[in-house]
């Protein structure tokens, strides 16, 4: 343990001597690492922000979850429709039975959303609100919070009544300065009856469905103002799993079952359903960020090959105008493991101070303000950058260092 904490001593030390003496040389040399570290971690760090921002604006899926529809989920240019066009459209029968009969199911709900709607209130009006219409369990299977008021009733929803919760900037842009509960709002001529406003959350990054814009009705009342068939709007049944992922897929498996058998489906049948869910979108998001990844390494990499040549070029030097010290030590009785590991910790330390000073670049860059996307380097992030530097500088290290080790010591002498 003395032996290894001496050789990291003396090798920092030297490493720090090749800074001091041929400042301009040294960091020419380590400007290949920082540009390839700098390169690689701020493409991790962009690509990490971006999935990041990405699944948040896809929160609103909802996690656990699997939605029964019409039109299954499906990525690539080829998208079969002609297969999907005439299946029937999931309605509050089968919801109902699904809600009786599934075992593994923590909460079911069906909904509908019909997006640009108006609302009004008095002489003020906001366009581009999404009304929602849905069934009690809507709050059980995707987070609805409110700040002010109250959630339904199953009685109010099973009555279909006339009420509405609102989100922050229908508040905001209907109510200025005012209490909404309790006052009525119109909807496609409908008076709405406020009795909550849910709590804001703010722009995301793809400018998904956010509840600030959003009306939510029951369902009953959503289907007097609109018409739901099988090519208008078409509604969802959401079904909210447990938390352990087998419940997941036994409740998948529960629902294409007890969904075959209310649609009167044969053995040998195709579903005439389609049983989505968001880790769908979350693995397609997965597959394309790490191709990316993948290229920016491979990019990055091409500037770390010429930072090895240069701290291998460093070391070079460094070992022909220490040879006489390296004599003498030997002369001294150190081995050649020690000048061996004296040299190769030299290399590392040089190359992680190239590396610490690319993540120093990329971490500035991360307390640039973003409106659109807020970048966040990781701890992994980090941990990898060091990483690399280090493995640059032990592959840029071992050919100088081994030449070191092996030098004869009555010859390393006399070069002086």
């Amino acid at each position: 343990m003395l032996l290894l904490t001496r050789l990291i001593w003396e090798s920092f030390s030297f490493a720090l001597q090749a800074l001091r003496a041929n400042l301009l040389r040294t960091v020419l040399s380590l400007l290949g690492v920082t540009i390839g570290i700098f390169a690689i971690i701020t493409i991790f760090t962009v690509v990490d922000s971006l999935e990041r921002s990405i699944r948040q604006s896809l929160a609103f899926l909802g996690d656990k979850v699997i939605y029964v529809q019409k039109w299954p989920w499906i990525f690539g240019p080829d998208y079969p429709w002609w297969r999907y066009i005439n299946r029937p459209v999931a309605n509050l029968e089968e919801m109902k039975f699904l809600e009786e009969n599934l075992k593994t199911a923590s909460g079911v709900a069906l909904y509908v959303v019909r997006p640009n709607a108006t609302a009004k209130y008095l002489g003020n009006s906001m366009e581009g609100v999404s009304v929602i219409g849905a069934t009690y369990g809507y709050s059980k299977v995707s987070e609805v919070k409110i700040r002010e008021g109250r959630y339904f009733s199953q009685k109010e929803v099973e009555a279909g009544r006339n009420i509405v919760l609102i989100g922050d900037e229908v508040a905001k842009k209907l109510f200025t300065g005012q209490n909404p509960l309790g006052k009525e709002i119109r909807v496609k001529g409908q008076k709405f009856t406020i009795i909550g406003v849910m709590e804001r959350e703010g722009e995301n990054f793809l400018g998904a469905p956010r509840r600030d814009i959003q009306c939510i009705i029951p369902y009953g009342a959503f289907t007097r103002m609109y018409k739901i068939s099988i090519f208008g709007i078409q509604p969802t049944i959401s079904l909210k799993g447990f938390d352990e992922d087998k419940d997941l897929m036994n409740l998948e498996a529960e629902t294409r079952s007890l969904m075959r058998i209310k649609r009167g489906l044969k053995p040998k049948d195709e579903d005439n359903f389609a049983l989505n869910r968001p880790e769908m979108i979350a693995r397609e998001v997965s597959s394309i960020f790490g191709v990316i990844s993948f290229a920016g390494a491979i990019i990055g990499s091409f500037a770390i090959l010429v930072g090895v040549f240069g701290i291998a070029n460093i070391m070079f030097v460094s070992v022909k105008e220490r040879t006489h010290i390296i004599g003498i030590q030997k002369a001294l009785g150190a081995k050649n493991y020690f000048i061996l590991f004296q040299f190769l910790f030299e290399a590392i330390f040089l190359s992680l101070i190239g590396g610490a000073i690319g993540i120093g670049l990329v971490f500035l860059i991360t307390l640039i303000p973003q409106e659109s996307l807020e970048l966040q380097m990781s701890l992994k992030n980090i941990l990898v950058g060091f990483s690399v530097s280090a493995m640059a500088g032990l592959i840029a290290g071992i050919i100088p260092a081994w030449n070191a080790s092996t030098l004869d010591p009555v010859e390393a002498i006399r070069s002086k």
